[in-house]
């Protein structure tokens, strides 16, 4: 079974469980799958830094979660909408990524924190006290985008060019060229365009 947190990065592995590639694409078709997903990727207490913490790692008790700490339906359909938001973002070659990404925290319940790093203030966006999973979500990847192109990686953040494949990545090789997001998908695309080169 892949896993989910492949890049660490929510807003790249939310938007990646989608996959063309199954024949049914759906990688987060339940609670049971969505609760695996926040595990994986430290949503359940620990937000690496992003994101309002709870006392005890707790991922229950936050306004739209359902009693007893269980992740809800709605809990589910929410987390789509937030991965088919990301995927309209990313899917925007980098100017118009830049418009749709500030659209985008216009409308989310975004603060902004100061906090002491190495003696010396930073500035992280959190999602407010009681925000859903789906808020949190959203702003963690907000947040994570805009890390992102502070370091650099804005122009070399891509959609893998393997047809059906729509899979995130940040191309790390150093000519920036790559347009796969995996050996997987480079392997499938040559193998396709030698098909056609011979028939």
């Amino acid at each position: 079974m892949r896993q989910f947190a492949e890049t660490g990065l929510v807003a790249l592995d939310l938007a990646n469980t989608w996959d063309e590639y199954l024949d049914d694409p759906e990688r987060l078709p339940d609670a049971a799958a969505l609760h695996r997903f926040c595990h994986e990727l430290g949503e359940h207490g620990d937000l690496g830094g992003r994101g309002e913490l709870r006392e005890g790692g707790e991922l229950g008790g936050r306004r739209g979660l359902a009693e007893g700490g269980e992740l809800s339906v709605d809990d589910l359909r929410a987390v789509h909408a937030v991965r088919e938001r990301l995927r309209t973002v990313l899917s925007c070659d980098p100017p118009a990524r830049t418009r749709a990404l500030a659209q985008w925290a216009g409308a989310l319940p975004i603060r902004v924190v100061v906090e002491e790093s190495g003696g010396a203030p930073r500035q992280r966006l959190t999602a407010p006290e009681g925000s859903d999973l789906a808020e949190r979500l959203a702003v963690r990847s907000v947040a994570e985008l805009l890390d992102l192109a502070a370091s650099g990686g804005w122009e070399r953040l891509r959609l893998c060019a393997a047809d059906p494949c729509k899979d995130a990545f940040v191309d790390q090789s150093r000519p920036g060229k790559r347009q796969f997001c995996s050996t997987r998908c480079a392997n499938r695309a040559h193998a396709a365009a030698s098909r056609a080169r011979r028939g």
